[in-house]
């Protein structure tokens, strides 16, 4: 493995970087403070090709390989992990399910538009009843005809009050168990399908977060993602993805907190020199370093084995698990760098850890992650 960007990725990455500086850190604040959703960010990112990531160009998408996905993830990451958020659904979640599971139809009906930044998409998974174990789901599909009905609610859905396109996950048979879930294309303003928005949470105040409510929701049977019982696997397949683009928006964090912690300690001083000379502040910033290379280095080495298309679901699980923990850390020992000031939002460091946390626990908690990662070296399996 070559842990040298190519030209390419490096323009991708100051590409991404620059757009970051100029349209989503100078705005960063008020929207967290608004709880303001960053459409016209969105837009923008689309007309550059910020949106596309690795889907192919012949459906609209940018032909970025995994590394560079996770450079352009990483550095918006720093600057809001609101808008990373957004876009992690967008791609990682509903883009490149459409590309793997899709019909032909359905990538040209849908991926170009998304792409674009036209049509903003969602994933429909959580449940009130059903987060880590997602066998447990209650909403249903039942056959009709040419269509299926749809009746269920989906909780904390990440972009669920502003997409056009939501990926549903409806138990078709419930006496097959998970060979009974199946994934559906339900477009918003289908008679039976709504949203309502969800508000105050902890982190992520500007991205959008909904429940999709499913009310004899009729579908044509041409909306059905995959085949009938393979929900399941779309679903698995999905949180690959959204969990590698998870960890590469951690590390965003880990060298937005470092960053903004070497800045401050060379202009802070106190007993009449700068606090980055203390022994115990340097020490507070060299954890911060470590770990973010370390999770940089997780990521790229997911990043090498999806580029080869072998699977890797213990070294996304690794990287999502270490790179949320190191997130949180990075936060915690920032503020403390920062001393009262990183305890208000003069500095963005406040809402680097309340942001980072939520990484911990959506698209797989870190206990989850860790069950799959002892799992797979064991061989023995820690779910029923």
């Amino acid at each position: 493995m070559d842990l040298d960007l190519t030209d390419e990725q490096r323009a991708v990455r100051e590409m991404a970087r620059k757009f970051a500086d100029e349209y989503i850190i100078p705005v960063a604040r008020d929207n967290d403070i608004n709880e303001r959703f960053p459409g016209d960010i969105i837009e923008r990112m689309g007309d550059l090709g910020l949106l596309g990531g690795p889907i192919p160009v012949e459906y609209g998408g940018a032909g970025l390989d995994y590394i560079s996905h996770a450079l352009v993830t990483e550095e918006i990451g720093k600057a809001c992990s609101s808008v990373r958020t957004t876009i992690s659904v967008q791609i990682s979640l509903v883009e490149l399910s459409l590309a793997s599971w899709g019909t032909e139809e359905q990538k040209r009906r849908y991926l170009p538009a998304m792409c674009s930044g036209k049509l903003i998409g969602c994933f429909g998974l959580t449940e009130p009843n059903a987060g880590s174990d997602p066998s447990g789901l209650e909403t249903s599909a039942v056959a009709d005809g040419d269509h299926w009905v749809l009746n269920g609610h989906k909780i904390w859905i990440s972009n669920g009050g502003v997409a056009g396109l939501a990926i549903v996950f409806a138990q078709t048979d419930k006496s097959k168990g998970n060979r009974g879930i199946g994934a559906f294309l339900v477009d918003r303003g289908t008679p039976g399908f709504s949203t309502r928005d969800m508000h105050g949470k902890l982190g992520l105040r500007a991205s959008n977060t909904g429940e999709l409510i499913l009310e004899d929701c009729r579908i044509p049977k041409g909306q059905l993602l995959g085949k009938v019982g393979e929900g399941f696997k779309v679903a698995m397949s999905a949180l690959d993805n959204g969990r590698y683009s998870v960890a590469a928006g951690c590390v965003g964090i880990c060298q937005g907190c470092t960053d903004a912690s070497v800045r401050y300690a060379k202009e802070r001083k106190q007993f009449g020199r700068a606090i980055g000379s203390f022994q115990l502040v340097q020490d507070l910033i060299a954890r911060m370093i470590v770990d973010t290379e370390a999770a940089r280095l997780l990521v790229f080495r997911a990043g090498h084995l999806k580029n080869q298309g072998r699977r890797c679901t213990r070294e996304i699980s690794m990287a999502k698990y270490f790179a949320s923990e190191a997130a949180v850390r990075c936060a915690l020992d920032a503020i403390q760098v920062h001393g009262s000031y990183g305890y208000s939002n003069e500095y963005p460091v406040e809402r680097y850890l309340r942001d980072a946390k939520v990484a911990t626990i959506y698209e797989g908690t870190s206990q989850i992650q860790k069950l799959l990662i002892a799992s797979h070296d064991l061989g023995i399996r820690a779910f029923v």
